[in-house]
């Protein structure tokens, strides 16, 4: 581990708005807080997501940086960004890693994000 203090907070919610039953369509959105409490800015550079159906299928994704940036994060301050994932089932589960870069010693370390559930309200008919 790097020594350095990143903390990643994630808030899914559900996008009734966007999903179909009846099309197996489920879309969910997440706000990720990314917390810089080090004493040296970090850039964002890369994410890898693991996203788990509630079947049990999974699909990774990886890409440089989140929404098309690659932000640079001081001491003390945090990156917010809301993305979207869409899933075959009511139910899954996202987790993964940022890879991050020390500016000041230009080293390059992982922070793992913390499994978060996606659930839709259940429907009663």
């Amino acid at each position: 581990m790097s020594g350095l203090a990143i903390e990643v907070s994630v808030d899914p919610s559900y996008r009734a708005d966007e999903s179909n039953d009846g099309e197996l369509r489920y879309v969910f959105s997440y706000t990720v807080t990314v917390h810089n409490q080090s004493p040296h800015s970090v850039q964002l550079m890369a994410r890898y997501w693991k996203i788990t159906q509630g079947g049990g299928d999974c699909q990774e994704v990886r890409g440089k940086g989140v929404v098309g940036q690659q932000p640079l994060i001081g001491p003390g301050q945090s990156f917010r960004y809301t993305s979207r994932a869409i899933l075959q089932t009511p139910v899954g589960v996202m987790e993964g890693a940022y890879t991050l870069l020390d500016t000041s010693t230009q080293r390059v370390f992982e922070v793992p994000i913390t499994p978060f559930r996606l659930a839709a309200p259940l429907q009663l008919h």
